[in-house]
């Protein structure tokens, strides 16, 4: 979906296809043509703004094909869809039994990271819609917090400096802004904005590489989003991306209501990081006991945005607002793409069975973004 925003700046809201699980030619064709054509028509909107999520092997196959990316790029068009955002973050595997840490591979280290990226922006600059200001790619920030060194650090400086040359190169040569988005994440190297914006200072300004915020990982960090974004104002690092997005909260891990109905979504594809409001953290939730349960506790688990969980568990869509208030209700966007990033639906306790439940559920969540983000003054684009 598109909005005006009152400054004229055209501002992008897309779902991520993270959510579906193929990663041929052929199976993301038939998300297209089945998933995400239904919650176009659910929305009743022209166009639908997708978040692909190309696995390293299809992003090969469609750099080096004219004829593999004519064929994705009809899927598109004859389904109303647009594409201004890729993520870039999964490699491979993203439905694999258990994904855990595997995510996180390769990192920011490792050759196949960099390939898999400049193909990327390959595909982007010629998926994206003309009238697009810019094509976004998010990313992983850097790796797994263990192990790293300098050496390890340098590079990954090394490969991204590689990145910001061939952005260039691309932007020469097409006439496409693409731009690289890093994500900070718990657990990982840059885990929280501060982190984040001091690695990204050599790339302040009007930047091809900036950072993607996504919200419930801020929210699980428990920082300020007003401090966060003061952060990165001062350094001059631009917030590229936005995943929308909300974590799951506890407000009383004394609870034992709430410890059952946690245990819920403790499941064991993903890492489910949980931080705990002026304490530590651990790495997923079958380490939650490790915690003092004085406080409150946040849960790296993406919830729909659009439905509370159970009480007496709540979600971080307070956060999320208040973010969105920042990064498109100023005078000017601090950001042109918003992704809603949802990919937990097969594993939520209670979650879609088939097609069309799983279609309903992501176009309400977009439903509640869009009302959201008119209220903030910004006019659907029709």
């Amino acid at each position: 979906m598109r909005f005006r925003h009152a400054d004229g700046s055209l501002v992008h809201l897309a779902y991520c296809t993270n959510v579906h699980p193929a990663e041929d030619l052929e199976g993301v064709i038939a998300q297209l043509d089945g998933c995400s054509s239904l919650v176009r028509k659910e929305l009743d909107v022209r166009v639908l703004g997708v978040g692909l999520w190309l696995a390293h092997s299809l992003a090969d196959r469609l750099a080096k094909s004219t004829v593999a990316l004519n064929r994705l790029r009809r899927a598109l068009d004859r389904n109303g869809l647009e594409v201004v955002t890729l993520n870039g973050f999964p490699y491979a595997g993203f439905h694999d039994r258990v994904v855990g840490k595997k995510v996180y591979t390769p990192d920011w280290t490792e050759p196949e990271r960099l390939r898999y990226t400049l193909d990327l922006i390959d595909v982007l600059a010629k998926l994206m819609p003309r009238d697009a200001a810019y094509g976004s790619i998010s990313t992983l920030p850097l790796a797994w917090r263990t192990p790293w060194s300098k050496e390890r650090d340098a590079a990954a400086r090394q490969a991204f400096d590689r990145i910001q040359v061939r952005l260039a190169q691309v932007e020469t040569n097409t006439g496409r802004r693409i731009r690289v988005a890093v994500e900070p994440e718990p657990g990982c190297i840059l885990e929280m904005v501060p982190q984040a914006t001091h690695w990204l200072t050599p790339y302040a300004g009007p930047a091809r590489i900036g950072l993607c915020l996504d919200t419930c990982h801020l929210a699980v960090q428990f920082e300020d989003p007003a401090d966060s974004f003061a952060t990165m104002a001062a350094a001059g690092v631009e917030v590229v991306k936005s995943q929308v997005s909300a974590a799951l909260h506890v407000p009383d891990p004394g609870d034992a209501e709430a410890r059952r109905l946690l245990e819920e979504f403790a499941e064991p594809k993903f890492l489910h990081q949980t931080r705990e409001w002026g304490g530590p953290g651990v790495d997923n939730l079958d380490e939650v006991d490790q915690l003092s349960g004085r406080a409150a506790w946040r849960v790296h688990f993406h919830v729909p945005v659009h439905a509370q969980p159970r009480p007496p568990l709540t979600s971080t869509t307070g956060v999320l607002e208040d973010c969105l208030q920042h990064l498109v209700g100023g005078e000017h966007p601090l950001t042109q793409h918003l992704e809603s990033e949802t990919y937990t639906w097969s594993v939520l306790p209670d979650g879609p069975t088939n097609q069309q439940e799983l279609a309903e559920g992501i176009a309400a969540e977009l439903a509640w973004l869009r009302d959201r983000i008119t209220g903030l003054g910004l006019e659907e684009v029709k």
